[in-house]
């Protein structure tokens, strides 16, 4: 169990440095929490700051859940531990976990997506990928990131439901559980999101702030 924590408080950590805060002092001078949507991720990044600085903050919150599920779990300090998938979900749990409540940025943190993506990414590869397209598709048509990352997260879980319960693929209970809180976790990040695509105020992609 030892081994277990140390991966869990690592992975946490790791999620917990906030890109998106550093990228934006070291372009602009500001804290991007304070301006747009008030979000540190990928979109706000692009809306507030720009494009190269976004895509710097994309690959850096992508590559930090990849970090925490492929090289983490490889720790091994002598104690009995979980089996590797196990690790490896609680792992994606924790660096998610640690980008939405950074303990680097006072708790305030962003919504999720790209550092679940390289979480997920790492344990699940095809599933991600389809809904990565599927995310892909929607935002072409809508140019709402919002919803694109959500049918995305809507589409992992029904994956994953069909393969074990209809296909018979042997998927882990835990794998369903994290995904299933993660699902509803990020719906839950995304209630004003969800609040302004009812309405037809959602920001769509492409529109800039000028702040």
């Amino acid at each position: 169990m030892f081994n277990t924590a140390v991966i869990a408080i690592l992975s946490y950590l790791i999620g917990s440095i906030p890109f998106g805060i550093i990228v934006g002092r070291a372009w602009k001078g500001i804290d991007i929490r304070d301006h747009g949507s008030k979000n540190m991720g990928f979109t706000n990044v692009y809306r507030v700051i720009g494009t190269l600085p976004a895509v710097i903050v994309l690959i850096l919150d992508i590559t930090k859940g990849m970090i925490a599920v492929l090289l983490l779990t490889r720790i091994n300090l002598g104690s009995e531990g979980l089996a590797l998938i196990n690790l490896k979900i609680i792992a994606c749990i924790f660096v998610i976990v640690g980008h939405v409540f950074p303990l680097f940025a006072g708790f305030r943190g962003g919504k999720g997506i790209a550092t679940g993506l390289g979480a997920l990414w790492s344990i699940i590869p095809i599933e991600v990928s389809i809904a990565l397209f599927l995310f892909l598709i929607i935002l072409t048509i809508t140019r709402y990131v919002s919803l694109g990352s959500l049918s995305a997260a809507g589409f992992i879980l029904l994956a994953l439901l069909f393969e074990r319960y209809y296909l018979k693929i042997k998927i882990p209970t835990l794998l369903i559980i994290m995904i299933t809180f993660l699902t509803v976790f990020i719906f839950f990040n995304h209630r004003s999101n969800i609040k302004r695509l009812l309405v037809g105020s959602e920001n769509k992609f492409g529109q800039r702030k000028a702040e």
